[in-house]
């Protein structure tokens, strides 16, 4: 690689944050906000899903714009683009298994195809879907699309193995969870084992995370009636900010380094 190639890659990646334990801490958090501040637009303020749809899509593109045009890494801009792809993901799951009238199980199957579709693509005209390869605003753009489609299939997955209706399986919402957490202790643990490619372990760490932000959202703000806690979706979403912005200035954000990357 020449010096104006590797001089891309590294500044590319200076706006990524490394893969701590910290950085899971706050994605989980996000995709928990992204579940209760979709679901406060859409449902709390009656706007429907496809009008929340168009709203976090316009965020979605403003911010994803905007992170793309950076110089380095920002921290805060970093989070508010990933949780405008929790939001949007939620708003966009639901739009396809409820307004569509497809179901849980319809959503998550439409919402796989975008996905393995878009990593198809990336991994065609790049040859890897590696982080390492977000050198350039074209993968930039594959990187913040294939993200939003993992966030939304993760707020279908999330849906189909808790609710009871639509196709779902009716597990609730706490057995949900605990899927969903074993499931990420899993690659966690095959993380450390170093024998299955960290790209792959951190697609499917990042596909994970979003059901189970989805069913611990779902937890706070569904009645009791229907096994949550009956947490005001305004409150839940106010309470999830505060506390990844706590973490955003407690916990170290570093840009990552290319022996870091996924």
């Amino acid at each position: 690689m020449n010096s104006t190639a590797r001089n891309a890659v590294d500044h590319a990646l200076s706006k990524v944050p490394e893969l701590t334990l910290g950085f899971w801490i706050v994605k989980i958090a996000a995709t928990t906000l992204g579940e209760t501040g979709g679901d406060w637009v859409t449902m709390s303020l009656n706007l429907g899903y496809l009008v929340g749809t168009l709203i976090f899509f316009a965020a979605f593109v403003v911010l994803v714009s905007a992170q793309i045009r950076a110089q380095k890494f920002h921290s805060y801009l970093y989070w508010a683009t990933i949780v405008a792809t929790t939001t949007l993901g939620t708003t966009l799951a639901d739009f396809c298994d409820r307004s569509l009238g497809v179901g849980y199980p319809g959503g998550v199957s439409i919402i796989v195809v975008l996905l393995v579709a878009s990593l198809a693509i990336w991994y065609r005209v790049e040859g890897t879907v590696s982080i390492e390869s977000v050198a350039t605003v074209r993968v930039e753009w594959f990187y913040w699309t294939t993200i939003l489609f993992s966030q939304t299939l993760g707020t279908a997955l999330g849906d189909w193995v808790a609710g009871d209706d639509r196709g779902g399986l009716g597990l609730g919402y706490e057995m949900g969870a605990v899927i969903f957490g074993a499931g990420i202790v899993v690659v966690g643990l095959l993380w450390l084992s170093r024998r299955i490619s960290r790209t792959a372990l951190f697609w499917f760490a990042f596909v994970l995370t979003r059901p189970l932000g989805a069913t611990l959202g779902d937890l706070l703000d569904k009645p009791v009636a229907q096994g949550g806690f009956d947490v005001s979706r305004f409150y839940a979403s106010g309470i999830l900010f505060a506390f990844i912005v706590v973490c955003i200035m407690l916990i170290p954000q570093r840009a990552a380094r290319r022996t870091s990357a996924a």
